[in-house]
């Protein structure tokens, strides 16, 4: 065979000029003219070559003689052939533009000319004086190009011959492409009213997730229980985007657009006759920072655009666009154009319990709002009598804000939001500003059908990705609600372990739950001290010295210590022995600090503090021998370094270690008794001595984050800021010496651990690592809804004799670990829900689209049958979605109830187990349905004839 006419392959013939089809034929043989023509009756479009001048010539099918006749002529030539308009016909392929010779079939039974041309996939240019025509397979090239690569339809020539101008002629047809695409997508082929019947919004991806009315949830919602209105909430995010500004190119009246706010754009009619009606009113100023698109909004500059950008309302927690829910910004991001972008996108819930409404502006666009809705067309207006509304700022943009719309307007404190980041806008910017350049010099109407098509591809993407994305997420949540959950109990456990913090958390818990009911209340994430540090620890190493000289007094009283030494009881020596070696720990770190230019004044104090610490060791390891004999022997066969309590990181304080082979006093072993045999008061004054320096360790984390926040506020000027860095630098040398000092205690600890009967210590004593030295409130480099706080705080718990800034910070570091366990549950109850939307919404649809087969009466018996067909794959489409989503889910309830467990958090807790566990019983019967309809639809489907092309 020579290529695609699918014939059976012949013997090449011998001519003078063969031909050869180049690249587009699978078969390399040379054929003569007629043969070429012939084998190309149904492949009219391939590109061809002609051996000539002893090389091959580009040439055409109609330079051959190629005729293509429309019309149904299967086997048989037309009887009355009507050649196309001046007999030149221009076809566009994916390969390149086509001059061809065309016939209509003027027949009597006929159907009209553009109609044979779409029959045989061919997309007229014009309905009148057919010369031009797009393949469908470059359509939907180009329209998939666009969508992907965000190519535009122009392309550039190579210069040698000249090729048809057909860039307007694209534009045009492209631009029925999309909208006729649309209405077939959505059904309207399908319905008996026609376009005629279409209403705003209607060619929009509608978000399975979201609240449906009549598809995923029922229509009236007024009978849902206080507790579970927040499961029916609304998440709104509103943005603006200043990049995809609109030249001033032709008008409305010249441009009018095919499609009248059928999809993602308001009407422009309605929308521009508000603005004029109100165009006197002055934007109002921020009272929070400097909003520049608020604050500018009057005088932004617009000389020649017809819009500075667009204002737009999303899903926030699944980032899909809303049905009427963009709209042009003529000058800058005034309230009057968001009022009516958000409200038109708003009618379409109209019984919604609950919506929340994230905005980077909030903490001003909330306010005198009420006063604007009364003045937007009455179906716009929400009713206030069912719906509450809540208001919030997004997550990143939030700390930009003052310090009262932080906690005010937050996400992170609010009961009832799960893991909603309020973001969700700035992910579809990031696609369409791809295409910003494309239309800044569109006409109006034409940019408006381009960016709907966008906005829609968008949405079905994501669509088809919610089987993935929910798995993730849920997997996600359950690991983090494990987390923080541990981590709450942790920090409540070591709150209770006096009765002052069992007192204290019962009045903080009663403070948060009163604020999330009435945000009058005193706000509990608040401190209400600043300024103090962390006070002793309720366990000191002063304490524990007394404790055991009182023992020593008790025994020399009852005559039953036997002491070696008249002066030197064995707590003294070791309680002496672990001053010593803290002394050896500053002289390390002093030694490296000199750096290599040490004056002498410095090495005289170096020396000096060497000589007397060696005079001190000397003078103890001569008691040291008559309690511990065979100190002598280790230290003469150099076996000291043997059983070191030394950590072995020596990178993880940052203080320097002891040189195994020197003679130096601060690098000598003193061997305590955990190094060679176990010995009880060592114990307790190393379990001393680790909460001692580990309290002293928050001590100095806390007073340098104060210092670093006074300086970074207060202090200006080259000099003050020197000082400063001087003062931070000897807390840090402070920080890391206390760190050594309870890192060595530790390892004491470990190795005496395995003499002695000691066990559970490590819970409240773990190892310290330098992400560990951070203060109450640092996130760690993670995001708030990630961290978790240090373990040096949640172990500390409190006691009459903690600063009362601890105590209230502590307060408000319960309460936000309190929330982020909450929100994790919350989060993991929402995407529950939203699975079953998910799979409801797609039941929902599919069988609409059963519904819609058979729905319209046309005059011919193919075109029912193409109806049927289409609306067989569209069904198919949406049960293959079910049918794939539910397999990914098959596990998400075994994989819930084993990871979740119950603890106290703001909602009633049976009621809130009794939910979960209503939801993923009925998730799992959803699952199995939808598996259900998906066999069922299969076998439908194999009991037809009809043959779909699989399209969206």
């Amino acid at each position: 065979m020579a290529g695609g006419g699918g014939r059976p392959r012949k013997k090449p013939r011998l001519v003078r000029h063969p031909v050869i089809p180049v690249p587009d034929c699978f078969s390399l043989d040379l054929f003569c003219h007629l043969c070429i023509v012939q084998l190309h009756q149904n492949v009219p479009l391939h590109r061809v070559k002609q051996w000539q001048d002893r090389y091959f010539h580009p040439t055409t099918l109609k330079c051959l003689g190629l005729c293509i006749q429309l019309g149904d002529h299967t086997g048989q030539s037309c009887r009355n052939p009507k050649p196309a308009f001046d007999d030149d016909f221009v076809v566009i392929d994916v390969h390149g533009i086509h001059e061809v010779v065309l016939n209509f079939c003027d027949c009597a039974n006929a159907p009209s000319h553009y109609r044979q041309l779409l029959h045989s996939h061919f997309f007229p240019a014009t309905s009148t004086d057919l010369r031009t025509a797009a393949t469908f397979s470059v359509l939907e090239h180009f329209h998939l190009l666009s969508f992907e690569s965000k190519v535009s339809a122009y392309d550039d020539n190579t210069g040698i011959k000249p090729i048809k101008d057909c860039y307007s002629v694209v534009l045009r047809i492209m631009r029925q492409w999309r909208n006729l695409t649309s209405l077939k997508w959505s059904g309207r082929g399908h319905d008996p009213a026609g376009v005629d019947a279409m209403q705003q919004g209607q060619l929009a991806v509608l978000c399975p997730a979201c609240l449906q009315l009549r598809k995923n949830v029922p229509e009236d919602l007024a009978d849902v229980s206080s507790n579970e209105r927040w499961i029916y909430s609304l998440f709104l995010a509103i943005d603006a985007n200043f990049r995809l500004k609109h030249c001033l190119v032709l008008n409305n009246i010249k441009d009018p657009g095919l499609s009248c706010g059928w999809g993602y754009f308001v009407e422009e009619g309605q929308y521009k006759t508000y603005l004029r009606n109100h165009a006197d009113v002055m934007q109002e100023k921020s009272m929070c920072i400097s909003h520049n698109a608020i604050n500018m909004a009057d005088t932004k500059l617009s000389k020649g655009l017809a819009a500075t950008g667009v204002g737009s309302v999303v899903c926030a927690r699944h980032d899909m666009q809303l049905a009427s829910g963009v709209g042009y910004l003529q000058r800058g991001e005034k309230y009057m154009n968001m009022d009516y972008i958000v409200f038109s996108t708003l009618s379409a819930f109209a019984s919604t319990p609950i919506v929340n409404f994230s905005y980077n502006v909030a903490c001003q666009w909330h306010k005198k709002l009420w006063q604007r809705v009364l003045t937007l067309p009455l179906q716009l207006q929400p009713n206030h009598a069912h719906t509450a509304f809540n208001f919030f700022v997004p997550k990143f943009h939030i700390a930009t804000h003052i310090a009262a719309c932080q906690t005010n307007f937050s996400f992170n404190w609010t009961p009832g939001v799960g893991q909603t980041d309020g973001e969700a806008p700035e992910c579809g910017w990031a696609d369409i500003n791809r295409i910003a350049a494309s239309t800044k010099e569109m006409g109006p109407g034409s940019r408006r059908e381009v960016l709907d098509d966008h906005f829609g591809d968008w949405n079905w993407k994501k669509v088809t990705a919610f089987g993935r994305v929910l798995l993730r997420k849920v997997k996600e949540a359950v690991k983090a609600e494990t987390e923080h959950r541990h981590a709450l109990m942790e920090l409540e456990e070591s709150i209770k372990e006096s009765d002052l913090g069992v007192v204290s958390l019962t009045n903080w818990t009663n403070e948060v739950l009163a604020w999330e009911l009435d945000h009058s209340k005193p706000n509990p994430f608040e401190s209400k001290v600043t300024g103090n540090l962390i006070g002793s620890s309720a366990t000191t190493q002063a304490a524990v010295r007394l404790e055991l000289l009182m023992q020593d007094a008790q025994d020399l009283e009852d005559r039953s210590s036997v002491s070696l030494h008249l002066d030197v009881m064995p707590s003294i020596l070791i309680n002496t022995g672990l001053d010593l070696e803290h002394a050896q720990q500053r002289l390390r770190a002093d030694n490296a600090s000199l750096g290599q230019h040490a004056t002498h004044e410095q090495q005289t104090k170096i020396l000096a503090c060497s000589n007397s610490l060696q005079r001190h060791i000397e003078a103890w390891t001569e008691i040291q021998v008559l309690y511990m004999p065979s100190v002598s022997r280790l230290h003469a066969t150099d076996a000291a370094g043997l059983n070191s309590t030394w950590p072995s990181d020596d990178e993880e304080t940052g203080c320097p270690r002891p040189r195994p082979n020197s003679v130096k006093p601060e690098d000598f072993q003193l061997l305590f008794p955990s190094d060679i045999c176990s010995y009880a008061p060592q114990w307790s004054l190393r379990f001393a001595q680790a909460n001692d320096t580990l309290d002293k360790c928050r001590s100095h984390v806390r007073l340098r984050h104060q210092l670093l926040h006074f300086k970074s506020r207060h202090l200006h000027g080259q000099g003050a800021n020197t000082r400063a860095r001087k003062t931070v630098q000897a807390v840090d040398d402070w920080l890391v010496l206390s760190h050594d000092k309870y890192s060595h205690a530790r390892s004491a600890l470990v190795c005496l651990s395995r003499h002695i009967d000691r066990v559970g210590w490590d819970h409240s004593l773990r190892p310290l690592k330098k992400a560990d030295l951070r203060p109450i409130g640092d996130l760690g480099g993670q995001t708030l809804g990630i961290a978790i706080m240090s373990w040096i705080w949640r172990t500390h718990g409190i006691s009459s004799h903690d600063g009362e800034g601890l105590q209230d910070t502590l307060r408000v570091e319960w309460c936000k670990a309190r929330a982020r366990q909450n929100w994790w549950k919350e989060e993991i109850l929402l995407l529950l829900v939203e699975m079953r939307r998910v799979l409801a919404f797609l039941a929902c649809e599919a069988k609409q689209w059963d519904e819609r087969a058979t729905l319209r009466m046309v005059e011919r018996s193919e075109y029912a049958e193409g109806l049927i067909a289409y609306a067989n794959c569209q069904a198919a489409i949406r049960c293959d979605l079910s049918a794939s989503f539910s397999g990914m889910w098959r596990d998400v309830g075994g994989l819930i109830s084993m990871g979740l467990i119950s603890s106290s958090d703001v909602f009633d807790q049976s009621t809130m187990d009794l939910r979960f566990e209503s939801e993923i019983a009925a998730l799992n019967l959803d699952i199995g349905q939808a598996s259900a309809i998906k066999i069922k639809n299969v076998l439908a489907l194999g009991r037809r004839t009809m043959a779909a092309h699989p399209e969206r």
